[in-house]
C-alpha cells in the first residue's frame, strides 16, 4: 500500500512539474500533450521500478557501479568532443547522447556482470564464478536430518552451502507448528543450521532469491539450482528423482550412507546378536551398528544370543542393504568338518549390547 502511495506521489510530481515548466519551455507544445507525455514518463519510471525489483542485490550494485563508470567515461569523451568545431547547438546534443549511451552501457554491463561478483563487504568484492560451480543447495529435509552437519565438519563438502530464504521460511513454519513433533523437527533444523555455520572452513550463504510463480519448495530448489548451476543436497528420494529428470545434480545423503557401509562378501563370517524372529520358518533377525538388517537361517533358537554366522548372499536395494546368513543346525554343530576352507576369511566383529559372558558361552559351545 505504501508503495502505491509513493507511485501516485511520483505521478503527481511529474504532472505538476510539466504543468509549470510548459509555459517557460522554448518548445511550443499543447498543455494537454505535455501532460500526456508527463504521465507516460511517470508510467515508464514505475514500469522500470517493477523490473528492478526482480533483480538480485548483486545485479543492482553492479548496475550502480556500471552507471557511475559510464558517467565518468562520458565526461572524458565530452572533453574530447568539446575541442572539435561544431555549430552552437551541436555540442550540447552530442554531450547528451554520449552521456545517455555511456550510462546505458554501464548499466547493462553492471547488471550482467554483477551476478558473477560476490559482494563480501561494502568495500570489498571477490569473484564468484568458481563458487557458483561448486555451490551446494540445502533442502529442508536434509537440514532437519542433521547428518549434513557432521559431513561438513569432515570437510567432504566443498564450495558454498546455500540456504534459500524460502527454505528458512519453511523451517520457521515447521518450528511454529501446533504439532509438538513437527515443532521439535523444525527447531532441530534451526539448531543444525547454527551448527553448520559454526563449523570451521564452511561458508554458508543465505540467498534471498524467490520464485513467486512456483509454489512448491522442491520446484523452487530446482529452479535455483538451474540458475546458479549448483547441486541440491537432500535425503528426499522423490526430490532426487525429479531433479535428475530436470537435469539438475542432486547429492543424496542416504545414498552416501549406503555407500559407506562395510562390504560383505558371500562366504565371510560375522558376529551378530539375534534380536527377534524372522518372517520365514526358523529365521532370526539381527541388525548391524549402521542399521543393516541381517537375516540368519536356523537362528530362531538363538534369539537373545550372539552367534557367528556365515554370509550366504547380499541384497542391495534402493532402500538399503540386506545380508542373508546361515547358522549351522544342531547336527552340524555336533559333527563339525575336519577342515574349514574359509578360516582365512575375515570375521566382522560388531559391538553388541549383551553381556560378555553370553558371548563366551556361545564361543565355547
Amino acid at each position: 500500500m505504501n508503495l502505491w502511495l509513493m507511485r501516485g506521489f511520483l505521478l503527481v510530481v511529474v504532472l505538476v512539474s510539466v504543468f509549470y515548466a510548459c509555459p517557460h519551455s522554448e518548445i511550443n507544445l499543447n498543455l494537454t500533450i505535455s501532460l500526456i507525455l508527463g504521465a507516460v514518463f511517470g508510467a515508464l519510471v514505475i514500469l522500470a521500478e517493477f523490473q528492478i525489483r526482480k533483480l538480485e542485490v548483486s545485479s543492482l550494485l553492479g548496475a550502480a557501479v556500471g552507471a557511475l563508470i559510464g558517467a565518468i567515461g562520458a565526461n572524458m569523451i565530452s572533453l574530447v568532443v568539446a575541442r572539435m568545431s561544431f555549430d552552437a547547438r551541436t555540442p550540447a546534443i552530442v554531450h547528451t547522447l554520449i552521456l545517455i549511451a555511456m550510462i546505458y552501457l554501464g548499466l547493462a554491463c553492471g547488471v550482467y556482470g554483477g551476478k558473477y561478483i560476490k559482494w563480501v563487504s561494502p568495500g570489498g568484492l571477490s569473484a564468484e564464478g568458481s563458487i557458483r560451480k561448486t555451490s551446494k543447495i540445502l533442502d529442508t529435509s536434509v537440514i532437519i536430518d542433521g547428518r549434513v552437519a557432521d559431513i561438513c565438519k569432515t570437510g567432504f563438502l566443498e564450495g558454498a552451502l546455500i540456504v534459500p530464504h524460502f527454505v528458512l521460511r519453511e523451517l520457521q513454519q515447521i518450528a511454529d507448528s501446533a504439532d509438538s513433533a513437527k515443532r521439535n523437527r523444525g527447531r532441530r533444523g534451526l539448531d543444525v543450521l547454527e551448527k553448520i555455520k559454526s563449523a570451521q572452513g564452511v561458508m554458508v550463504q543465505i540467498v534471498e532469491k524467490d520464485y513467486p510463480d512456483v509454489k512448491e519448495v522442491d520446484l523452487k530448489l530446482i529452479e535455483l539450482a538451474k540458475e546458479i548451476n549448483g547441486k541440491i543436497v537432500t535425503n528426499d528420494f522423490n526430490l532426487n528423482k525429479v531433479a535428475q529428470l530436470r537435469g539438475v545434480d542432486a547429492l543424496n545423503i542416504n545414498e552416501l550412507a549406503n555407500s559407506l557401509k562395510p562390504v560383505v562378501l558371500p562366504g565371510e563370517t560375522m558376529r551378530v546378536f539375534i534380536l527377534k524372529e524372522g518372517k520365514e520358518y526358523n529365521q532370526g533377525v539381527a541388525y548391524l551398528d549402521d542399521g543393516t538388517m541381517v537375516v540368519v537361517d536356523n537362528a530362531r533358537r538363538m534369539i537373545g544370543k550372539t552367534i557367528i554366522t556365515q554370509v550366504t548372499s547380499v541384497l542391495q536395494t534402493t532402500a538399503g542393504k540386506m545380508i542373508f546368513g546361515r547358522f549351522p543346525e544342531e547336527s552340524e554343530m555336533q559333527n563339525p568338518p575336519s577342515q574349514n576352507p574359509r578360516m582365512d576369511r575375515r570375521v566382522y566383529e560388531r559391538r553388541m549390547s549383551v553381556p560378555d559372558s553370553i558371548a563366551e558361552e556361545m564361543e565355547q559351545s
